[in-house]
């Protein structure tokens, strides 16, 4: 009983002990899962969490999503410093959102602004599923960042950098305005946009101030900017870049200037608004500028500048860079062309072109002017490299110009053409300028760009001081500096004119040669005789015609040949030659030279009386007013015939021309004086014939007088006059007169 009860005592013990050590496990274990107390919050904390997310919707329906691995709410002044942050934008769609991240930031939940200041990236339209289109914003990265949660914009002052899907850029100061995709980058901005293609030249851009305006592909610089790409540079004041599909594909400058230089060419180019336009691999298609443009391209031979109201450039894309293939200059437009000076080659003449529109076209390569053409009326002016040389100026309803190597001009086309010609300056003076028109126009050009043949048809025209001229056609030869007219040639000045099949003229002087078909006019002197021969003198033109006419000596001396004539009322000269020396005041005819001679007197009112003589040779001397006619001579008058080897007519001005004082005779002298009922005829070596007296000597060789009625008479010396048939005989001592008298 006792055992038993030790049994039991000892039982419950050790129930007891196994209760206590159980409740003693269990309590360690308990006191081990309990958390530990908390701790006290730091000063102004209202409450902190790890991987704490915040969201709100703003307006226009879009949600704004916060979240930071580290969150710490400040209670004065109200804000959240959060670690390890992301911000999410949502698009109105929801399918895509910006998304900013940082390190670190402060975020007013009150005000919805979020503060980093150390760095931050933004990237947007972070896409659900799906791909950006190209061109769009991709990534931002900067560092004090201001992000405004209800309106989704960004903002910093200090530098940032942009990424885009097609290219890349930095500034000082930058907004992002996700709601209307607007970026803006305050100063000192670089942009670089890649070409489409690996190998392709990127564009560069500088700028003070840029604002991209994404959703129109629109971006704006100001107020400069500068762009460049390979060989191209542009500078200018605002400008407007537009893009598609990221690629650059208009630019829009004001007040711009640029330049492409390549090696052998270079084109500089110049507006207050100009435009570019890019292909789809970024390389200059076309280039308009509008307002004081200017193009100035140079090569290694010559500088050519247009100045126009607006200027359209056309390129040709090569493999590297585009190729000038056209300009278009509209506007008060202007072309010069400069030749650079080359050593061992002589300079060219620069080159001026004046049109409301002109079009030039440049060789393959672009470097070089294949043709110009203008599409109004212009001026194309030559002027001289070199002293001595003489001014052209060529005008036209339109002109085409062909260029050859180097630039050097090659052909010239006009209609309605005009040209002016200055003459070189002689010690300080020169002449007239010689004016030209007609209804087409060619020219040809030496390798060295000089003037050496012009061609004008179509109703030419000339004037050169008071001298003019007409044609269906002229040609100019530089190198004699002759004009040469062919059809219905005209030639004619205040002295007279000459008409001809074809007229040469001499620029150099003011002598011409006419040819076929030739006619001449010369006027009466202003004073009488002044500076030529009275032979056929009056009141009345001279006239002439052969088959050739020259006129020499600043038109002092001039000759006709062929069938020669010339006329002044009822007074002629015809001869196969007739030289006219007005300096010397002398005639000179040979080969059938015949005259005539009328004298009137017009108180009488009787018919003229004409005197004719024929001869093989004339020598006409003004002073004495002396006629020679050599080689066999014969004067004829009414009832008068006179034959000699030798006639001196000696003249008299009348009040209708020229007429005959008197004439001698000589070698082998025969008279004959006819009437109806009697015939005189007297020989001799030396005659007289006085026109006043009627009277006629003879004498030398034994003169004789046959007279059908008297008979015949000898002597030393005959002289008989008409008027009163009186006969006076002279005999020599040794050779006294005779008369044989006829019987009735």
């Amino acid at each position: 009983m006792r055992r038993t009860r030790r049994i039991v005592l000892f039982s419950i013990l050790l129930i007891i002990a196994s209760v206590g050590f159980t409740y003693k496990i269990q309590k360690g274990i308990q006191e081990r899962q309990a958390p530990p107390p908390t701790k006290a919050l730091p000063e102004r904390t209202s409450a902190q969490a790890h991987d704490w997310v915040w969201s709100k919707t703003i307006e226009g329906g879009r949600t704004v999503e916060v979240r930071a691995k580290d969150f710490r709410q400040i209670s004065e002044p109200s804000r959240f410093e959060l670690a390890g942050l992301e911000l999410r934008i949502f698009r109105q769609d929801g399918k895509t959102f910006d998304r900013v991240t940082s390190a670190a930031a402060e975020f007013d939940t009150t005000g919805g602004i979020l503060w980093s200041d150390g760095n931050v990236e933004i990237i947007m339209g972070v896409p659900a599923g799906e791909e950006p289109r190209p061109g769009r914003l991709l990534t931002i990265r900067s560092s004090g960042v201001r992000f405004d949660s209800k309106t989704g914009k960004a903002v910093t002052e200090r530098a940032a950098s942009f990424q885009f899907d097609r290219g890349e850029g930095k500034s000082i100061g930058a907004e992002y305005d996700p709601a209307t995709r607007e970026l803006q980058m305050r100063r000192d901005v670089e942009l670089r946009w890649y070409a489409s293609r690996p190998g392709g030249v990127p564009m560069d851009v500088r700028a003070g101030y840029l604002t991209y305006k994404e959703a129109e592909g629109k971006v704006y610089l100001s107020p400069w900017a500068k762009l460049a790409r390979g060989t191209l540079t542009l500078e200018s004041a605002d400008a407007a870049v537009t893009l598609h599909e990221g690629l650059i594909q208009l630019v829009e400058a004001q007040k711009a200037h640029g330049v492409e230089d390549q090696p052998g060419r270079r084109i500089e180019y110049a507006a207050d608004q100009l435009r570019m336009d890019f292909s789809e691999h970024g390389q200059v298609s076309a280039i308009t500028g509008e307002s004081n443009a200017r193009l100035v391209s140079t090569s290694e031979s010559a500088r050519t500048t247009v100045t126009t109201q607006r200027i359209d450039l056309a390129f040709t894309p090569s493999e590297e860079e585009s190729l000038l293939e056209k300009a278009t200059a509209q506007g008060a437009s202007r072309v010069e062309s400069t030749p650079v000076p080359r050593p061992g080659k002589p300079p060219a003449d620069t080159r001026v072109l004046h049109s409301e529109v002109i079009q030039l076209r440049m060789r393959s390569g672009g470097r070089e002017i294949e043709n110009v053409e203008t599409h109004t009326p212009g001026t194309l002016d030559i002027l001289p490299s070199r002293r001595g040389e003489k001014r052209r100026s060529l005008r036209g309803e339109r002109l085409w110009i062909n260029y050859g190597s180097e630039n050097r001009i090659e052909s010239f086309r006009a209609v309605s053409a005009a040209t002016r010609t200055e003459p070189a300056p002689v010690k300080g003076a020169g002449g007239p300028p010689v004016l030209t028109s007609s209804r087409d126009l060619s020219a040809a050009f030496s390798p060295t760009g000089e003037l050496t043949r012009l061609e004008q048809w179509n109703d030419f025209r000339y004037e050169e001081g008071d001298r003019r001229a007409r044609a269906q056609k002229a040609i100019l030869d530089s190198a004699s500096d002759l004009i040469l007219l062919e059809g219905a040639a005209r030639v004619w000045d205040a002295t007279g004119s000459t008409t001809g099949d074809r007229i040469t003229l001499h620029q150099k002087t003011s002598d011409f040669e006419a040819a076929g078909n030739v006619t001449s006019v010369r006027l009466p002197d202003r004073k009488k005789d002044a500076d030529g021969t009275s032979m056929l003198a009056g009141d009345e033109p001279l006239r002439a015609r052969a088959a050739r006419m020259s006129s020499t000596e600043n038109r002092r001396r001039i000759r006709y040949q062929g069938s020669a004539e010339l006329w002044q009322g009822a007074n002629r000269l015809t001869a196969e030659w007739v030289e006219i020396d007005r300096a010397q005041r002398r005639l000179h005819a040979r080969t059938n030279v015949a005259t005539q001679f009328a004298a009137q007197d017009e108180k009488k009112k009787q018919p003229a009386v004409i005197t004719s003589v024929r001869a093989s040779e004339l020598v006409y001397t003004e002073e004495g007013r002396l006629a020679h006619f050599k080689g066999g001579a014969l004067l004829n008058r009414p009832g008068l015939t006179v034959h000699g080897q030798e006639i001196r007519a000696f003249l008299k001005a009348g009040d209708s021309g020229s007429t005959l004082d008197h004439a001698l005779a000589d070698g082998q002298v025969r008279i004959v004086q006819a009437a109806p009922d009697r015939r005189r005829t007297g020989t001799g070596e030396h005659a007289e014939y006085h026109v006043a007296e009627e009277r006629v000597m003879l004498e030398g060789g034994r003169p004789e007088l046959v007279d059908s009625r008297k008979g015949i008479t000898r002597g030393q010396k005959l002289t008989w006059f008409f008027q009163n048939d009186r006969l006076l005989v002279d005999g020599a001592k040794s050779q006294p007169a005779s008369t044989q008298f006829k019987r009735k």
